[in-house]
């Protein structure tokens, strides 16, 4: 992995459900998608499935790529698999960033995130960086679950190294 996606970003959703993607996270999107002609545009792979998910899981090119080896790394025919490749792979969504930094969010999209029938006039998302993806958010949750966020008194980072991954 070259680059990661660090940090929060908000930003305005607009009526016609338009969104920008913060500059930090399009240059990664940028970087992590070799399209082959000279017009392409970055792609954005956008993760809806997962009932107990409040957020999307958002990929470039190359971490979806990644995540659908991943996936076929599993055992075939397996309940595990079966569930990953529904809820990470047939309820995604690819969309292309436009050249000024904004997507338009898919219908299913919104719906996960909360944004069904009319966008409210303040609507707002939060980007949340989790190195190799991030997480896109209705702000109002992301806001509600870090406030909710345990506070254990634990250095977090004693917990790196503490279970790597094999292989």
């Amino acid at each position: 992995m070259a680059e990661a996606f660090r940090g929060e970003f908000y930003q305005k959703v607009d009526a016609k459900a338009r969104i920008s993607i913060p500059a930090a996270f399009r240059r990664i999107l940028e970087t992590d998608d070799p399209s082959p002609a000279e017009n392409a545009r970055p792609r954005l792979y956008m993760v809806y499935g997962g009932k107990a998910r409040n957020f999307v899981e958002c990929y470039s090119k190359r971490g979806a790529d990644q995540l659908a080896a991943d996936i076929e790394a599993m055992e075939m025919g397996s309940p595990e698999r079966v569930r990953a490749e529904r809820d990470l792979i047939s309820r995604s969504v690819m969309v292309e960033i436009e050249p000024d930094g904004r997507i338009v969010l898919p219908g299913k999209v919104r719906e996960k995130m909360g944004f069904a029938g009319e966008m409210p006039a303040a609507a707002e998302a939060a980007f949340a960086g989790f190195t190799n993806r991030f997480r896109l958010y209705r702000r109002e949750v992301y806001d509600a679950e870090l406030a909710e966020e345990d506070d254990d008194d634990i250095d977090p980072l004693t917990l790196v190294g503490r279970h790597k991954r094999s292989g």
